[in-house]
């Protein structure tokens, strides 16, 4: 391209990452819980944050699950974010997403009642987390 092969190297690897955003950002749009439920689960953020690291620190959990817990605080510890935090509603929403899709695979593999059992909010914030996740209570 350039003639340059530092230059051609950095050009081709700021395409990749920001074709990679890009795709992330719009898989997030795709996975968004749907209606006001996005609002829903910015109010409990909190609650679910708390609640994250307590199922981490749950021994009795499999280990599978633990480790995306981890990395799912990891993730929320990091600075750096898909869309930055300090554009309103949106900064937050893709760690909102994010939290949803990792506890949907957490209920699907540990239930729904070992949720329930850390969960450190009130009982609409637990329906809250339950519409979330796409899954009943059984």
């Amino acid at each position: 391209m350039t003639g340059s092969f530092w230059w051609d190297l950095l050009i081709g690897v700021t395409a990749a990452l920001l074709l990679t955003w890009l795709v992330l950002v719009l898989v997030l749009l795709v996975a968004r819980p749907r209606g006001g439920l996005l609002r829903e689960a910015l109010r409990v953020l909190p609650d679910l944050l708390r609640l994250v690291r307590r199922l981490a620190g749950d021994t009795t959990l499999p280990r599978g699950v633990r480790v995306r817990l981890g990395f799912l605080l990891a993730y929320l510890a990091v600075p750096i974010d898909l869309i930055p935090d300090i554009i309103p509603v949106l900064g937050y929403a893709d760690d909102a997403i994010v939290v949803a899709l990792v506890l949907r695979g957490v209920v699907r593999r540990a239930g729904l009642e070992a949720v329930r059992a850390h969960w450190p909010g009130t009982d609409d914030g637990f329906a809250t987390v339950v519409r979330l996740t796409g899954l009943g209570e059984r």
